[in-house]
């Protein structure tokens, strides 16, 4: 398979890694808008054939799929130019800045009988995969309620870099830099991880986004902090349980975790993914009486770049899918639209 990497900023780095590691894979070109960090990035690499345009590579179209490591609000052009020119995608997350564009890719993408599937990094984590078929087979009985949370720290803390002077982290603080913010940037991963984790689908949402003062007149320099970095979100889920999911970028003290509790009748599992880390524990049968939680082992998984290669070889979309990325996606634009109602707003 040769793949194309389309936008060479600091994420890119972990798919040219990936990509190059899985036997039978070459990375064959690169393309960003920035002539310095895009020959960089090849020379890095080893990557032959550098493009300034995504136009220009197409013209060429030595490379069977895309991986499209673009700004959140570039996905949704770019992946459709992919897709009319016969291209598998990979695409990182969101899969687009609003349901609507992330389904019209869907359906393009269908349409073009093309492998097209969203990079939900989370789903590489074997406690989260373990404890899904743990639900999924009715160990803890049906579900009552979830609680899941996704926390970081980079807005208090300096481990990533400092967000105050660095572009790679002030775009996400912008709207009209194309950021929804901690909703859009983090909030995809953990209502994927919820959902997926819990085996259920939300059926309204009440949220609320919060942005805090970070900056004389909130800006710094062209970017204007005006994204939100915290929310908290109260769900219903399609099987009538309920749940709590939130997230922020200012928890001190935890660096990148996300934490799924599913409760059901009969037991209860936690999924934790702490800073490449994974968690399982449980408790269920007679552990219920006693509030005793125990260790649950779990096997490696495959990631989502080798179930990606396989579906392109196999001619057929695995899991995570565009339009599991555009379903997801419905719940962050009702978000958005209950912070502004005030209202709970349903899925439909």
């Amino acid at each position: 398979m040769r793949l194309l990497i389309l936008g060479t900023g600091g994420m890119a780095n972990q798919h040219a890694a990936r990509f190059k590691a899985i036997e039978g894979v070459s990375v064959v070109g690169g393309v960003d808008v920035v002539p310095e960090r895009l020959a960089a990035f090849c020379t890095e690499h080893g990557i032959a054939n550098h493009f300034l345009s995504l136009e220009d590579a197409l013209a060429w179209g030595e490379f069977d799929a895309v991986a499209n490591v673009t700004p959140d609000s570039i996905h949704h052009p770019t992946t459709l130019q992919a897709i009319a020119a016969g291209k598998h995608v990979f695409c990182e997350k969101p899969l687009a800045t609003d349901a609507a564009k992330a389904m019209e890719m869907t359906e393009a993408i269908e349409r073009a009988g093309k492998v097209g599937m969203v990079n939900f990094t989370y789903r590489n984590s074997p406690a989260l995969q373990k404890g899904r078929q743990m639900v999924l087979a009715g160990e803890i009985g049906a579900v009552r309620h979830v609680e899941a949370s996704h926390l970081q720290s980079w807005l208090v803390g300096r481990h990533w870099g400092d967000w105050k002077s660095e572009s790679k982290w002030l775009w996400r603080l912008s709207k009209k830099h194309g950021s929804n913010g901690a909703l859009g940037d983090i909030g995809i991963h953990i209502v994927d991880f919820a959902s997926y984790g819990s085996g259920l689908d939300v059926a309204h949402v009440f949220a609320r986004l919060k942005t805090f003062d970070k900056a004389p007149d909130h800006k710094i320099g062209e970017y204007d902090l005006d994204a939100n970095d915290s929310f908290t979100m109260n769900v219903d889920f399609t099987n009538g349980a309920i749940g709590t999911i939130q997230a922020t970028r200012t928890a001190a003290g935890q660096m990148d975790q996300l934490r799924l509790r599913v409760y059901g009748e009969t037991g209860s599992v936690e999924m934790i993914y702490d800073t490449g880390k994974s968690t399982l524990r449980a408790c269920l049968g007679e552990d219920v009486h006693t509030a005793t939680w125990r260790d649950v082992p779990f096997d490696p998984v495959e990631t989502n770049y080798q179930r990606f290669v396989q579906a392109v070889r196999a001619g057929k979309t695995q899991e995570p899918s565009f339009r599991r990325a555009a379903n997801i996606q419905k719940v962050l634009d009702k978000a958005l639209a209950s912070d502004l109602s005030h209202k709970d707003e349903a899925l439909t």
